[in-house]
């Protein structure tokens, strides 16, 4: 059996004919798609975390897990892989510091994060609360959900409300305030008609 010559080439280092070209393609498409999402990514980061000190450190591991990612398959949008990437490492921070402010998460219990030092009370206050905005928000015409999530969910501008939802910023406008009218019809007459009761 023959000896395979030696090239010089260190085999864990190796790769298949056609990765560089890869490689420099998923370069390219980071450096042209994602990185000019910085603000938007940015916005979003400081919207939805309360400790600024961390958001130069959050973005990099934002861009570090949308190139991970892009490795296997890159996205056919940038944008919305981008916010996704971005709220699951928050997420995914919040689990791991298993502090959970309120406007962060949906289901306390999902979570598995009720702090021993939050009363039973509050916690079942705070999660019946979530629970009536979820259902308030059910109700809205899907228009105007979709607008109120995208805004003060996702941390988008109207301007990229309008291209996502393909209306105008001004109907964006319309949506989000039509919106939070019901919302706060449905939320707050609830409360004063309890209040008028006892």
């Amino acid at each position: 059996m023959g000896k395979t010559p030696d090239n010089g080439r260190d085999d864990a280092k190796w790769r298949p004919i056609g990765a560089p070209a890869a490689m420099r393609d998923l370069k390219d498409w980071f450096i042209r798609e994602v990185l000019p999402l910085e603000a938007a990514l940015m916005q979003f980061l400081r919207q939805n975390w309360r400790d600024k000190a961390d958001i130069a450190d959050l973005r990099q591991d934002v861009y570090v897990r949308v190139y991970e990612a892009a490795k296997k398959q890159i996205p056919d949008t940038a944008k919305p892989f981008v916010l996704t990437t971005a709220r699951n490492l928050l997420i995914d921070r919040v689990r791991r510091e298993r502090v959970v402010p309120i406007e962060t998460v949906g289901d306390l219990e999902v979570l598995g994060a009720a702090s021993n030092d939050v009363s039973a009370d509050r916690a079942l206050i705070a999660h019946d609360a979530l629970a009536k905005l979820q259902a308030a928000l059910d109700k809205l015409p899907a228009p105007c959900r979709e607008a109120i999530l995208l805004r003060k969910v996702d941390g988008l501008s109207r301007r990229d409300i309008a291209e996502r939802m393909g209306i105008s910023e001004r109907t964006v406008n319309r949506h989000i305030a039509e919106g939070m009218r019901a919302l706060a019809d449905m939320l707050y007459s609830e409360a004063a008609e309890l209040r008028r009761k006892s």
